[in-house]
């Protein structure tokens, strides 16, 4: 995020005459206290005839004085320089002990040298009523200065004032007006009546522009601001211009005691008439890719047309490829909460959840359907986690037709259990059900006695032999009597119950009356819905059967308008909309009869409708039904109830079942984040579209994609953005038509490692959720080579055609794995391609896994451009090759950020090769967001640059308690040690006494290497006894001379000791942490040999685990 910076300021005055001039001073060097790095500086003078001396003022400000020994008819005053702006936290300071708290005494030591910084004199009227209003309430000093410089900011307003000099404080105050002088001068006369010593300060002023457009463009001038000095910190800037504190954009100058001292330019010449120009300008001479605005207008220009590009050439080859997405989003607000971190679920999320579900069915999926149901439920986690699904018609017509009839779960309402019974009886009407069929169902206090009867009452009983209660109930008819006396008190019912059913290819709804032993429905224990706790075990002694899904590749007749409805079916009173039918032909009205009425004693039925009031709103729970139009039709008809009744539902239950006529979304908890399952976009406007109006909703709840680690590590969600890659239909999915596509990008992604590790999270490895085809298994290649194979010889049979698609899934399901065997985490998931055993995960889709979400919109549209590209070029031209056994390798090498580029690079080499002009400069924010810059350092002939690398974290080995969470090794971390203008046999690069095994990259010169260590003591870790290498001490040695001639630290943590309580607000702030834990500065060792750290198998690495600790 640093951005080098080229500031020219020229001041020129211009005399009728030639005239004699005395001795001018030029305060226009940066003071040596400056935190913004100056990298070149120059001063230079018109006329040429002068003399120039540098000098020190008592201060230690720069000076330059001048001496022109003839008159001048023009002096010129031009300074150039070169400075580098990377992000200052200006509150990155300790205060000593008594300073802690305002008012407080300068030590004595300290009092004389700043004496002449507290001199001052009697404050006039305005300025003793201004320091009356100052709280003289004991507080931190650094709250008191910031209040102060923020009341000035408040009481004087800016405006240009070209007049010489500073205001009198009590001018400024009556005037309520200054320049950035007159409000330092009198920001410093307040710090010394409140007790402090404080400075005036002459300076430059530089204004980047920001993302947000605040300031508009870049600019700079002369400025002015006050120091305060605090013990422990030294000279703190206040910029009382803008009420904030200095930070990398002023460039100090020159620091007086006294404003007359600290003007850039002084000096006389004879009385004359004079003109005076003057210019300050700003150029970005080198500018690091950021995540905060990775594309400007021009470059993203470039990168849509290249997505249309892309488009055109997926159709040429036929690919009907379509792109989904599972991005995910954490609260802005509360970054350290668990469920922003760990858990998946939390008090927030859900409100979030609901919320952003709504939203983008409005923009998204106008007339869908919000059904909440139980999402996934993970072993160790007590209940299920929930799921938002929107659910629309692709048919364009609506599925719910009133958006004000869907309930919002996330608030309280009002609907009391008359409500849910008003509304059952109006569903039963719609359907032509017989009045009676719907039953209450209660909760069941035989469960809720047998629980209570577990419970202790009062202290705990000393162990006996139980003793035979004489009052038991002996048989059958006094257990049957009991239960008839709890159940005759089971109070009001909890809902109201349906038995409704319908097979595929039925033209009308069956039900029925359940006959039950105890004569009422009760539920079984629990606080689901009462969908998911009927007692299914007591309706019938046989057996549920298990029906047949409908097939995904068979054609499906077209949906009917929503609001049609049939002859014959009896009209509820007051409705607003008239029931939807089963509406098989063709999109006319269907003929649907009454409901058919059967004994379920003969016939067994299992699935019902139910109806419930949880939080003061009706739930109606949807039973399962294979066919997406019966549930359509059902749909309609609740919503037509709850029009009738006047009340706003919840739809909960099964969700319909997948096919071509009906359309979803879902959102989602996950470990840490938010996840929304985007559907799938046919076409790169779509893809951009739907990302855009993602990012938007979702800023617009809080929710972002990125938020820092306490060092100031940027990261994304934590969460993946895993891609998903099909067709429109099944049938359309370009992998079960052409599977040789599918092994060109397994053998792809296998040849280039930079696509796993580029575009991952932090976790990453063989014990990841995304290993790579060739990590943890080390026969898997050569097994998976034995399948490519096969796949050539089944195509061979078929005469140049397609292999049968469940031949294809079950010839790589079982090498797209990880460890485990899990089909699902792998970096290749085919979970969904062509599952045998069951349709709903016959889709034809192909899921990537190693992704994680990035900090931008932009960032994921690039990536999955990207993968879009490949697609079309391992369509065009088929990718096969012998796959490469990497072995270390894979990780020694592919893990830097060197060849990791160099990878990335050679990727999208290939494709310009095949006609797909992809720029290599769109992926700048990718590899400066996965490896950015720890610190840099350069000599006269040497530089020394640290970058982040990836580190594998490993899975530690299960342990009592750990529910669904697997602990992994995160202590250990990797760097990147590159150094330019290296000599081989000169130089050596030492870290903590052990040389870095650096290796040529093919740039001369530039070598680069690793190292692995320890970099926190966790309480589990896979070495507890391995201690912390940090800080790590890196030189580069000449072994000619032995002396080490660059080199730095690297602190894992602040090197002053600070802690951080909280994270980065900003990435600025982020920045200022990872920049303050580099240290510049050779250790000038002389005689030193380095002892060697050289592990055998990895030639790039030093792995300070593997040597001894000096």
């Amino acid at each position: 995020m640093s951005t080098r910076i080229a500031l020219e300021h020229r001041t020129a005055y211009t005399f009728d005459r030639p005239v004699a001039a005395a001795p001018h001073i030029v305060r226009l060097c940066p003071a040596t206290h400056g935190r913004t790095p100056i990298l070149a500086y120059s001063l230079q003078i018109e006329p040429a005839e002068h003399f120039l001396t540098w000098l020190q003022d008592p201060a230690g400000n720069h000076l330059a004085r001048i001496v022109f020994p003839e008159p001048i008819a023009r002096l010129e005053v031009k300074v150039d320089l070169l400075a580098e702006l990377q992000p200052i936290n200006p509150f990155d300071f300790f205060v000593e002990e008594g300073a802690e708290f305002w008012p407080f005494a300068y030590p004595q030591e300290l009092w004389a040298e700043l004496a002449p910084f507290s001199v001052t004199d009697a404050p006039g009227p305005r300025l003793a009523a201004w320091l009356d209003g100052v709280d003289r309430t004991p507080a931190r000093v650094i709250d008191v200065l910031v209040a102060i410089n923020q009341r000035v900011r408040a009481a004087v307003d800016y405006s240009v004032r070209m007049e010489p000099g500073v205001l009198d404080p009590e001018e400024t105050l009556e005037r309520g007006v200054g320049s950035c002088r007159d409000s330092a001068w009198l920001l410093v006369r307040i710090l010394r009546e409140l007790g402090f010593a404080a400075r005036f300060v002459s300076g430059y002023s530089i204004q980047l522009r920001a993302p947000s457009g605040i300031p508009p463009r870049d600019s700079t001038d002369l400025h002015a601001w006050a120091e305060a000095y605090v013990p422990g910190a030294g000279w703190v800037g206040l910029d009382a211009t803008s009420g904030y504190l200095a930070a990398e954009g002023h460039i100090p100058l020159a620091c007086t005691a006294d404003p007359a001292t600290a003007g850039p330019i002084s000096g006389a010449t004879e009385p004359v008439g004079t003109h005076m120009d003057f210019s300050t300008t700003i150029t970005r001479v080198r500018e690091t890719p950021t995540v905060t605005e990775p594309y400007d207008d021009e470059t993203w220009a470039a990168v849509d047309a290249f997505g249309h590009a892309v488009d055109g050439r997926l159709q040429a080859v036929d690919a009907r490829l379509t792109m989904g997405g599972e991005p995910t989003f954490v609260a802005a607000d509360d970054p350290d909460a668990d469920e922003w971190n760990v858990a998946a679920l939390g008090p927030t999320k859900y409100v979030l959840g609901a919320k952003l579900a709504r939203r983008l069915a409005d923009r998204m999926a106008p007339g869908a359907m919000l059904l909440h149901t139980q999402g996934k439920w993970y072993p160790g986690e007590p209940l299920p986690r929930w799921k938002i699904g929107v659910h629309w018609r692709t048919d364009g017509l609506p599925l719910w037709r009133e958006p004000r009839l869907l309930a919002d779960p996330s608030t309280p309402g009002t609907a009391t259990a008359a409500d849910a019974e008003r509304l059952m009886d109006a569903i039963v009407a719609a359907l032509g059900v017989p009045a009676g069929l719907a039953v209450p169902v209660y909760e069941d206090p035989v469960a809720q006695a047998l629980a209570e009867a577990m419970l202790p009452a009062g202290e705990p009983p000393e162990l006996e032999t139980p003793v035979p209660d004489p009052d038991a109930p002996a048989d059958a008819d006094a257990r049957t009597a009991l239960i008839a006396a709890l159940d005759a008190g089971r109070g009001e019912p909890a809902g109201w119950v349906l038995p409704l059913h319908r097979t595929a290819g039925d033209e009308t709804w069956r039900t029925g009356v359940w006959h039950l032993r105890r004569g009422a429905l009760f539920l079984m224990p629990g606080d689901s819905p009462i969908g998911l706790r009927l007692p299914l075990a007591s309706l019938n002694w046989r057996a549920a059967g298990v029906e047949p899904e409908l097939s995904r590749f068979a054609p499906h007749p077209a949906l009917a308008p929503a609001g049609s409805r049939p002859p014959g079916i009896v009209t509820m009173p007051g409705a607003m909309h008239p029931a939807v039918t089963t509406g098989l032909q063709n999109g006319a009205a269907g003929q649907r009869p009454a409901a058919v009425t059967t004994d379920t004693g003969d016939t067994p039925l299992y699935t019902a409708v139910c109806v419930q009031v949880r939080d003061g709103h009706p739930h109606v729970f949807l039973p399962p039904l294979p066919d997406f139009a019966h549930a359509a039709e059902l749909v309609g008809v609740v919503e037509d109830a709850a029009s009738a009744t006047g009340l706003p539902v919840v739809i909960e239950g099964y969700a319909p079942s997948g096919d071509d006529r009906g359309q979803r979304f879902d959102v989602t908890p996950d470990p840490g984040v938010l996840e929304i399952n985007i559907h799938p976009s046919a076409n790169w406007p779509e893809l951009c579209e739907r990302s855009a109006i993602l990012s938007e909703e979702a800023a617009a709840l809080g929710l972002v994609s990125e938020k820092f680690a306490l060092d100031g590590i940027h990261e994304g969600s934590g969460g993946g953005s895993h891609l998903t890659l099909g067709g429109a239909t099944p049938p359309d999915s370009l992998f079960l038509r052409r599977p040789d596509v599918l092994r060109s990008m397994i053998t792809l992604w296998q040849h280039h490692p930079s696509l796993s590790y580029l575009f991952s999270g932090r976790f990453v490895g063989p014990t990841s959720q995304a290993p790579r085809v060739d990590e943890g298994r080390h026969e898997n290649l050569y097994e998976l080579e034995i399948a490519f194979n096969e796949l050539d010889r089944l195509t061979a049979l078929e005469h140049g055609g397609t292999p049968p698609p469940w031949l294809v899934d079950r010839t790589l399901r079982n090498l797209m794995v990880d460890l485990t065997g899990n089909t699902h985490r792998a970096e290749f998931c085919i979970d969904k391609l062509f599952n045998p055993r069951s349709e709903s995960g016959r889709l034809g889709v192909l899921e990537l896994r190693s992704f994680e979400m990035p900090p931008h919109p932009q960032l994921s549209l690039v990536q999955a451009l990207l993968v879009r590209a490949l697609v079309a070029r391992c369509a065009a031209a088929p990718y096969h090759a012998p796959l490469v056994r990497w072995g270390t390798e894979l990780h020694d090498r592919f893990l830097l950020p060197w060849w990791c580029e160099a990878d990335i690079h050679a990727v999208t080499a290939d494709l310009r090769s095949h006609g797909f002009a992809f720029d290599d400069r769109w992926l700048g924010p990718f590899l400066a967001f996965r490896f950015p810059l720890l610190g840099e350092v350069a000599s006269d002939e040497l530089r020394l640059e640290l970058r982040m690398a990836v580190e594998p974290w490993n899975v530690l080995g299960e342990e009592a308690g750990t529910g669904t969470a697997r602990y992994v090794d995160s202590s250990v971390e990797r760097l990147q040690v590159r150094v330019d203008g290296f000599t081989p046999g000169r130089h050596v690069v030492v870290c903590n006494g052990h040389e870095v095994p650096v290796q040529p990259t093919g740039t001369p010169g530039t070598v680069v290497g690793s190292v692995r260590f320890s970099a926190w003591q966790t309480w589990s870790s896979m070495h507890p006894t391995v201690g912390v290498h940090g800080p790590l001490r890196l030189d580069v040695v000449d072994t000619w001379s032995s002396v080490a001639t660059v080199g730095g630290t690297y602190h894992v943590s602040h090197p002053g000791g600070r802690h951080y309580d909280t994270r980065p607000a900003t990435g600025e702030e982020a920045q200022a942490r990872r920049a303050s834990r580099f240290v510049p500065g050779a250790s000038g060792l002389i005689g030193f040999t380095a002892a060697s750290g050289r592990p055998g198998e990895y030639a790039r690495t030093l792995d300070l685990r593997r040597v001894r600790w000096h």
